[in-house]
């Protein structure tokens, strides 16, 4: 048996129930004088819950509350990107309904179809416990599906248009800096982080800024593939039931989406904590050296290891960005969700490991930060 994957829901963030049913009637089946919500308790950003009318489950998604910065969390871009995105590959769950209307729930919101399967996170499930090939088949699963995702033909899916793919690599430096200092100027004040001098993080960009490569590729990225967006078959770890997660979905670089997976896969030698110390916690994961080698093998691109230096720093620069602006949501009482209070200090600490690899790859090349020029 699989444990629920859901729970109810957190204090402050309900659904309006009359309403609901009001809104969905004539438009979905099922009994909705049966109506309940549950939530899905992974993900720090936009709130996903399960609508059960009976014997019909839907999936709704809705941006988080309290402000939200201009253009992020755009439930009908989500939406249209997968009803593209859903007919050319498999793992993309089928969306259903998109509704507009901000007044109804306080957001504008999407169903789309229930899929069922396991989602890792920090412990080995049951179902895997006896399966000694499960984390090298999981890893393999995220490689492959990362590899799938990027061979995508943006063209003939009428994907090119989301993004603007000449000089992605440029604007995302400029654009995740940009964000960064807003938010360390929301929390000038507090303490949270270390100044600049001690934290290095504008080294960090700077290194960004002066080693940024041309883009490898034109191709779908997801922004933010990993193992728990991920949904697995209970029975067969290598096989993806779902991707999660399309919010930020785009067409640029894929070695993007590669170095921000990376940023993931701490390894039990790495010092610290990663973002989901998948290694540490799963011993028989793939290496990273191992991950990058069954990527290239999938996908049938020239990556090595020294090849996607830069694209891991901006990796942990971008995850930093994100989670300091959700911390700084929790700050200012945005929200209340006590899961977001230790955020400062992951924010500070994926700073902190961009600048270990790039003190690391430091060569002496012209242009090159070294630690010397703190």
């Amino acid at each position: 048996m699989t444990r629920p994957d859901t729970a109810a829901v957190r204090p402050g963030e309900e659904l309006p129930l009359d309403t609901l049913r009001e809104v969905l009637r004539g438009k979905v089946e099922g009994d909705l004088e049966r109506l309940e919500v549950t939530q899905f308790p992974g993900g720090f950003s936009n709130l996903t819950y399960l609508l059960r009318l009976g014997e019909r489950e839907y999936v709704l998604r809705r941006a988080p509350l309290g402000p939200v910065a201009k253009g992020a969390h755009d439930m009908a871009r989500e939406f249209h990107l997968l009803e593209k995105i859903h007919p050319v590959l498999d793992v993309a769950p089928e969306p259903l309904l998109l509704v507009e209307d901000p007044d109804l729930l306080g957001s504008p919101f999407y169903l789309m179809e229930r899929r069922r399967g396991l989602v890792v996170r920090t412990q080995m499930p049951a179902e895997y416990r006896d399966l000694p090939d499960a984390p090298r088949q999981m890893s393999e699963a995220v490689a492959d599906t990362l590899a799938q995702l990027h061979a995508v033909d943006i063209d003939a899916a009428g994907l090119r248009a989301i993004g603007k793919p000449e000089g992605f690599n440029a604007r995302q430096v400029g654009g995740w800096a940009g964000r960064w200092r807003r938010a360390r100027e929301l929390l000038a004040d507090s303490g949270d982080l270390p100044p600049p001098a001690e934290l290095r993080d504008e080294l960090v960009i700077a290194w960004l800024e002066a080693h940024t490569p041309e883009e490898s590729a034109h191709t779908l990225v997801h922004n933010d593939l990993k193992l728990d967006n991920l949904m697995l078959d209970p029975a067969d770890p290598s096989r993806v039931v779902a991707l999660l997660d399309w919010e930020m979905t785009t067409v640029g670089d894929p070695l993007v989406d590669l170095g921000l997976t990376l940023t993931y896969w701490t390894m039990p030698e790495q010092p610290g904590r990663g973002a989901n110390e998948i290694g540490a916690s799963f011993p028989g994961f793939l290496s990273r050296e191992g991950f990058i080698a069954r990527y290239a093998q999938s996908s049938a691109r020239h990556v090595t290891s020294d090849s996607v230096t830069w694209y891991e720093v901006l990796g942990h620069f971008k995850l930093a960005v994100i989670v300091l602006q959700i911390f700084a949501r929790y700050r200012l009482g945005q929200t209340q969700d006590p899961r977001f209070a230790p955020l400062a200090g992951q924010a500070e600490w994926l700073i902190r490991e961009a600048w270990r690899r790039i003190s690391a790859d430091s060569t002496g090349d012209e242009g090159a930060v070294s630690p010397a020029d703190e």
